[in-house]
């Protein structure tokens, strides 16, 4: 009797650790930026252009944050080099409307000691708009969707 609560004991053990195991399998760890693009960018100039460029990068694999200062003209992207390189980065903001280069690439850390912050912590803010309707967006429309 002892010998067989003993098997159904190692084995049951057994089961849940196999169970463990492929479950390990199927979770997924949140990716991390080993490397950082700075891209230069025109065309810029309100918070549906940034959020146009946020979007785009989005949808590429290996890209885990990005941000995007308007008034400077600076697009900064986070992303994985194994999955994505810096020119796919600037071209990929290029085919959404905004042309951009590679001014610089860095690691998190250099851009820690740039910048004061970690990539995809603080984002820079993208609110407001110039004014100038290039973002299709009126005055009296947005007073009327509420964004002002």
């Amino acid at each position: 009797m002892k010998l067989r609560v003993t098997a159904i004991s190692y084995l049951l053990v057994a089961g849940v650790m196999a169970l463990l195991l492929v479950l390990s399998f199927h979770v997924r760890v949140g990716a991390t930026a080993d490397s950082v693009a700075l891209l230069k960018t025109t065309g810029m100039t309100c918070s549906s252009c940034a959020d146009s460029i946020v979007s785009a990068l989005k949808k590429v694999e290996g890209v885990v944050a990005t941000e995007v200062e308007i008034a400077g003209g600076w697009v900064v992207v986070g992303y994985e080099t194994r999955a994505v390189t810096p020119e796919l980065l600037a071209r990929t903001v290029s085919g959404a409307g905004y042309a951009s280069s590679v001014s610089r690439v860095m690691s998190p850390i250099e851009y820690r000691q740039l910048s004061g912050k970690d990539i995809g912590r603080t984002a820079a803010s993208a609110d407001g708009c110039c004014g100038m309707g290039k973002c299709g967006m009126t005055q009296q429309k947005k007073t009327a969707e509420g964004r002002i």
